[in-house]
């Protein structure tokens, strides 16, 4: 298992340039001294998530009689969806943010602790059983840097402005896009092996 892609993979996922005007506008509605510990908690909820995914996930997905092959299929589809409205933005499928303080949704989930990120993590877990210590280090690795990008979200907004993290979100889709069909690609291929007489 290469540590390094799957930890620059899963920063690709978790899209901290795409979430950063998220963010910012989310806790703009609160009280100004409030927004660190906010986030801050918000992104520890996250990692306390996607951790315990991981260590969860192999029971789950036997409990579920899901094979590795379906998670990668399934997963690579996900994957390429969520890459494909980074690459084209839509309108937010948040709808309305509301004024009250965010707990649990949308900053933690589904923005930093997602469906694509958790499937990532299943399918890696699934595939690696043995690194599980190295899996964590590298979704660690990915959230340090995402949590630091995010605190940092006002000063990145000033100096690259909105045009600047649209633009670095749709190379990250365009990434994302590459992983997400090799993640198909190797589930159908995996799949077509174990069915094969």
């Amino acid at each position: 298992m290469n540590l390094l892609a799957l930890a620059v993979t899963l920063f690709l996922v978790l899209d901290p340039f795409g979430n950063a005007a998220i963010f910012h506008a989310v806790l703009s509605k609160i009280p100004e001294k409030r927004r660190r510990p906010v986030l801050i908690r918000e992104l520890l909820f996250a990692l306390c998530l996607l951790l315990g995914f991981l260590f969860i996930g192999k029971h789950l997905l036997g409990f579920l009689g899901v094979r590795p092959a379906t998670l990668s299929i399934s997963g690579g589809i996900l994957l390429f969806l969520i890459a494909l409205g980074m690459v084209f933005p839509t309108r937010s499928v948040l709808g309305e943010i509301g004024d009250e303080e965010p707990f649990i949704v949308p900053l933690a989930v589904p923005l930093m602790a997602g469906p694509s990120s958790i499937a990532l993590i299943l399918l890696t877990a699934s595939k690696f059983p043995g690194a599980i210590g190295s899996i964590a280090l590298a979704i660690t690795g990915a959230w340090l840097v995402s949590s630091v990008i995010l605190l940092l979200s006002p000063v990145v907004l000033r100096v690259i402005g909105t045009k600047g993290t649209r633009a670095l979100e749709r190379l990250m889709g365009l990434l994302l896009i590459l992983v997400a069909v090799q993640m198909f690609l190797d589930g159908v291929s995996s799949y077509s092996a174990s069915s094969a007489p």
